[in-house]
């Protein structure tokens, strides 16, 4: 983890701008082709959750913006981000939260998100660790091929967590396609940033 400074004083008025907003967060949602994916996952005999979680959470690697967290007035970018998702339960008719660690390492990833849905099922959870802000948030609506989607969240102090959620699959021809929604906070992730992760992501699922 390492401290940032915006050096360019346009872009420090964009993230003061921005950061004193009582509602500083947006959203977008754009419907992604997973074909190939689910190709993939079926020919390897994977399971989907893990392996969305994986891609959702490798591409924010390569996006700095995703792994940036405001602290004050201060930022600081953490080296890893660990995926906290959504995990249907045996024991309730409501979510647990699942955190994995990340370490880049597909296989490694895998196999342990793997154990930690089987366990977070039997035994769950609804709370991450307090004062830790190196979480992605994620989150599936599998009932739902959504257009938008909104999140709780507490606006102060800075919750910058991205939120990333994905809905129902869907046919369009021969395509599979699935929505994909981003949240984050704009002091952080601007457009330009949304931009790239969308065609990154298609980029690394269209192998």
């Amino acid at each position: 983890m390492r401290k940032i400074e915006f050096t360019n004083p346009h872009r420090r008025k964009h993230f003061e701008y921005f950061r004193t907003m009582n509602h500083p967060h947006y959203s977008i949602t754009a419907n992604m082709d997973i074909t190939r994916l689910l190709e993939k996952i079926k020919d390897e005999s994977l399971k989907f959750t893990p392996v969305m979680v994986y891609q959702i959470t490798n591409t924010a690697h390569q996006i700095k913006p995703f792994l940036q967290r405001i602290r004050g007035t201060e930022v600081v970018e953490h080296d890893y981000v660990h995926p906290s998702f959504s995990v249907s339960t045996k024991v309730s008719d409501v979510f647990s939260f699942c955190e994995v660690k990340y370490n880049g390492e597909f296989k490694d990833f895998y196999e342990r998100a793997i154990d930690r849905i089987k366990m977070m099922q039997e035994d769950p959870v609804f709370e991450d660790e307090e004062k830790r802000d190196d979480y992605l948030f994620l989150s599936a609506l599998p009932w739902i091929s959504f257009t938008s989607i909104t999140h709780a969240m507490h606006y102060h102090p800075h919750d910058c967590i991205p939120r990333i959620s994905w809905g129902k699959t869907f046919q369009d021809g021969d395509k599979t396609l699935m929505p994909l929604s981003l949240t984050g906070h704009h002091a952080l992730i601007d457009g330009k940033n949304m931009g790239d992760y969308y065609n990154l992501f298609q980029e690394k699922i269209s192998f």
